[in-house]
């Protein structure tokens, strides 16, 4: 059976699956879905429209699902979709959608790091770190295994892209490539994310590839455009390669310098 503590506040109408642990003063409205396994702590507010999946903890003073900080939103419904084995810490922040229907997502084993926060409408991949004080504005994408440093801000509509790391302080306006490490106010790149690719066990070869295309990219006087066509004729199109080519071509921002 559910551990729920005497002082909680859960409404009859949340699905709490077995084994979850919900603490004192928690706030748990209708129209939530808690998986197996999670651990709500002492007051926590969980509003309608969040499902939360298995094995996730939630520390204090969170409040999951709020209503998006959007003058558009009208009430329309929403949810905020959390998947499996993510830590959410103290006073962290995650809006619903502001779209009619449509979902906030976070994918499986994320840190939130106390004080951050989620805008509307994002989507975070899995295995990402959302460090102390970060603010996403809405619609921002986290590919998988994106790092950002403390007090990272993103501009809405933004995309960072795998494997990727963002230094503390830095300001995001524009789409983020991967595999690399980022840092600064405006935003520059500084190398491959050698740390982040090493513990994902990329091969030598691999990095080098991925070397060779951001030095195209950033230190050959080509524009983007150019960089890009001689990227597809001169380097080996691993899986890597085209998914740098592929974020680049489709960044919706233009990425950032």
């Amino acid at each position: 059976m559910s551990k729920i503590h005497p002082t909680a506040i859960v409404s009859p109408e949340a699905k709490i699956s077995s084994d979850v642990e919900i603490g004192p003063f928690a706030i748990i409205e209708n129209d939530v879905e808690i998986g197996e396994g999670t651990i709500v702590h002492n007051n926590v507010n969980i509003k309608a429209g969040a499902r939360i999946g298995k094995n996730n903890i939630i520390y204090p003073y969170s409040v999951l699902a709020a209503i998006p900080q959007d003058l558009k939103f009208k009430g329309q419904y929403s949810q905020l979709v959390i998947g499996d084995n993510n830590s959410i810490r103290e006073f962290v922040t995650i809006s619903r959608s502001t779209i009619e229907g449509n979902k906030t997502i976070i994918g499986n084993n994320c840190l939130f790091m106390a004080n951050s926060h989620t805008g509307h409408d994002c989507v975070i991949g899995d295995n990402c770190i959302v460090v102390n004080s970060v603010a996403l504005a809405g619609h921002v994408v986290l590919e998988d295994n994106v790092v950002l440093g403390g007090l990272v801000g993103v501009h809405q509509f933004c995309k960072i892209g795998k494997n990727t790391m963002v230094g503390a302080h830095s300001m995001v306006v524009k789409d983020v490539p991967p595999y690399a490490l980022f840092s600064g106010n405006p935003l520059h790149y500084e190398g491959l994310n050698m740390v982040g690719l090493r513990r994902k066990n990329f091969k030598l070869e691999t990095i080098e590839e991925i070397k060779k295309a951001y030095k195209i990219i950033y230190n050959s006087g080509l524009n983007v455009s150019q960089a890009i066509e001689k990227i597809k004729l001169d380097i080996q199109q691993t899986e890597e390669i085209k998914h740098l080519v592929t974020f680049i071509e489709n960044a919706g921002r233009g990425i950032s310098k």
